[in-house]
C-alpha cells in the first residue's frame, strides 16, 4: 500500500524536531541525569510520600533555578560585563532582544523554582525572603528591551540569581548554572 507524501514529510519533520530537541538538551552524562530526573519528576505519581515529593521538589528546584541562572549568566551578565549594552556598542540591539527573552524566560523559572520550593520545608523557608525581589524581576525584561537602565537592570538580576543560589545551597540544594537552548528561550 503506497503510502501519501504529506504522511511522510511530517513523520519526518517530527522525527527531525525530536532530534534536534535531544540534541539541544545537552551533551553531557549530568544533562542527561539533570533532564531524566525533571521527566521523573513530572511522570511520578502523586501516591509517592513526603520525603519522596520533598526529593523531587529540591529537584525540580534546581533544574529551574539552574536554567534560569545559565541564562541570565549567558545572556544578561555576561554581554553586561562586556559593555554590549552601552550606547553605541556594536551589536547592541540583538544584545538587548536576547537580554530580554532571557530575562523572561529567567522570571518564568524563578517563579516556577520558587513554586517547587514550596513542597519542601527547607527551601521554603530560605526562598521566603526572596519572594519580593523575584517578584520585582517582573518588569525588568521590557526595561532590557527598550534599553533604559541597563546597568541596573542587569544588576538586579545578578544579585536575585545569587540570593536564589546561596538560599538553594544553604537548604541543601545547591544550583549549578545550565544554559538553555535559545529555542527554550524563545519557547518560554
Amino acid at each position: 500500500m503506497p503510502v501519501p507524501i504529506r504522511r511522510l514529510v511530517v513523520a519526518l519533520t517530527v522525527c527531525c524536531a525530536l532530534l534536534a530537541g535531544a540534541t539541544a538538551c545537552g551533551s553531557g552524562s549530568s544533562a542527561a541525569k539533570d533532564n531524566a530526573a525533571v521527566v521523573a519528576a513530572a511522570t511520578t505519581p502523586s501516591s509517592s510520600s513526603t520525603v519522596e515529593k520533598q526529593k523531587l521538589s529540591k529537584t525540580r528546584f534546581v533544574a529551574n533555578a539552574g536554567l534560569a541562572a545559565g541564562a541570565t549568566y549567558q545572556w544578561i551578565v555576561k554581554p553586561w560585563k562586556a559593555g554590549k549594552f552601552k550606547k553605541g556598542a556594536k551589536g547592541r540591539k540583538l544584545a538587548l532582544v536576547k537580554a530580554a527573552l532571557a530575562g523572561t524566560f529567567a522570571y518564568n523559572r524563578l517563579k516556577a523554582a520558587k513554586r517547587n520550593a514550596e513542597g519542601d520545608p527547607t527551601l521554603s523557608k530560605a526562598l521566603a525572603p526572596l519572594s519580593a525581589g523575584i517578584e520585582s524581576l517582573k518588569n525588568l525584561p521590557s526595561k532590557l528591551r527598550k534599553g533604559d537602565s541597563t546597568d541596573a537592570t542587569a544588576g538586579s538580576f545578578e544579585d536575585i540569581i545569587n540570593k536564589v543560589k546561596d538560599a538553594g545551597k544553604s537548604a541543601g540544594a545547591p544550583v549549578t548554572d545550565k544554559v538553555p537552548s535559545t529555542s527554550q528561550l524563545s519557547g518560554g
